[in-house]
């Protein structure tokens, strides 16, 4: 005859497969991404917390960095395909940039995109103390960091994440 299950192995059983769901679900979760607030070149501020229901690219660039200019037509093509699927993308100039070269590279290159100027280094020290660049950051629409990567990186898998969104 089976014995019936006591109240202290009752409490033992839960706690064990409870505790042993709760560690999952911390190894399983996602960072959530700073809740940082951009100013861009236009005085606009962009708040990622209010961006929430929107795929989010957030990339930290500088005009004298190569491979972050070599990037700026694959972030035009990005707008025009993905923006009316409601992705935003925010390019960052680093602090050291200075603003006037930021605002004339963006007029000279015709940027459709938003961006933003990070001269305090806030912006940078938000996501982690960024100080190479270009350093691409991939927001989910629930304000979940998905994807961090440092230099210029596979941009087919990057649009790829971004068609996915």
């Amino acid at each position: 005859m089976k014995k019936p299950m006591t109240l202290k192995t009752a409490l033992f059983a839960l706690l064990l497969f409870g505790g042993a769901a709760g560690i999952f679900q911390l190894i399983d979760q996602t960072p959530l991404a700073p809740d940082h607030t951009f100013t861009s070149l236009n005085g606009e501020q962009i708040s990622l917390r209010q961006l929430h229901g929107s795929p989010v690219l957030v990339t930290f660039w500088a005009t004298d960095c190569a491979s972050c200019l070599s990037e700026i037509p694959t972030l035009i093509n990005w707008h025009h395909r993905f923006a009316n699927r409601g992705l935003k993308i925010i390019a960052v100039a680093m602090y050291y940039d200075p603003p006037n070269r930021v605002l004339e590279l963006t007029r000279e290159r015709k940027l459709p995109y938003d961006v933003a100027l990070d001269v305090d280094g806030s912006g940078a020290a938000d996501f982690g103390n960024v100080n190479l660049t270009p350093t691409t950051f991939l927001i989910d629409s629930t304000g979940k960091l998905i994807l961090h990567q440092i230099g210029m990186g596979d941009l087919v898998e990057l649009e790829a994440r971004i068609s996915t969104l």
